[in-house]
């Protein structure tokens, strides 16, 4: 008669104890297959772990990639400004430059039309010299200048000579156009130095003064009508 053979079955202890000094010895039977089921779930949650760390780790290592990347930009861009800024002053010293350059060359231009103005207009005394003189207010007006010999007649502004003529009373007539409305008649009996059509400047010679022709008599127009010379003359002396 065969012995009946049993199927062995293997399980595994689990022994709990306890630093207390009354704490008795606790065993728990588990089957190999659940022993082998909770390895298999432990294993699993340490890879889960392990791979959340290194999930972590690249996470943070990204995040401090992306934030040193963005850190960089934002210095480059921060250079940029400034270096932006840098032109912008240097435009701008530039403009000022320039703005100073014409202003200067405006006010030179200003002051260079002005004096060429002032060159133009019969302003300056029609003689060298010292002179009396008598303003006639009878008909067009007129100022008599009476000079000593060795004095010379001169243009009192710069201008065009439009006419010289023979005159009755005073022997010859010298007419200047000076081009802003202003003209100009000097009236003597000594030789004539201008000619008709020549342009003169400020203080040119027209007469020369000798004994017998030491009056001048002098008058202006301004747009064509007839004004009193000496509110126009500037006499100093």
């Amino acid at each position: 008669m065969r012995r009946q053979r049993h199927k062995r079955k293997n399980s595994h202890v689990v022994i709990v104890t306890s630093d207390a000094p009354d704490a008795g010895i606790r065993q728990f039977r588990i089957r190999k297959w659940a022993a082998e089921i909770l390895m298999l779930l432990l294993s699993a949650a340490a890879g889960t772990l392990i791979g959340l760390i290194i999930f972590v780790g690249d996470i943070r290592e990204e995040g401090s990639f992306l934030r040193q990347e963005q850190l960089e930009e934002f210095q480059a861009l921060e250079a940029e400004k400034e270096a932006l800024q840098s032109q912008v002053q240097e435009l701008n010293a530039t403009v000022q430059i320039l703005s100073d350059t014409v202003a200067q060359k405006t006010e030179s231009e200003n002051s260079l039309s002005e004096q060429v103005a002032s060159q133009y207009t019969p302003t300056e005394f029609p003689l060298t010299g010292s002179a009396t003189w008598e303003e006639v207010t009878e008909g067009d007006p007129m100022c008599i200048f009476t000079s000593s010999e060795g004095a010379m007649v001169v243009a009192t502004a710069s201008g065009t000579v439009t006419a010289v003529n023979d005159d009755g009373e005073y022997g010859h007539n010298v007419w200047i156009d000076h081009g802003n409305g202003y003209v100009t008649i000097y009236r003597n009996s000594g030789e004539v130095k201008v000619r008709q059509g020549e342009s003169v400047k400020q203080g040119t010679t027209l007469f020369l003064i000798n004994d017998g022709n030491s009056k001048l008599g002098y008058q202006m127009m301004k747009d064509g009508a007839y004004i009193a010379p000496m509110d126009v003359l500037v006499i100093s002396g």
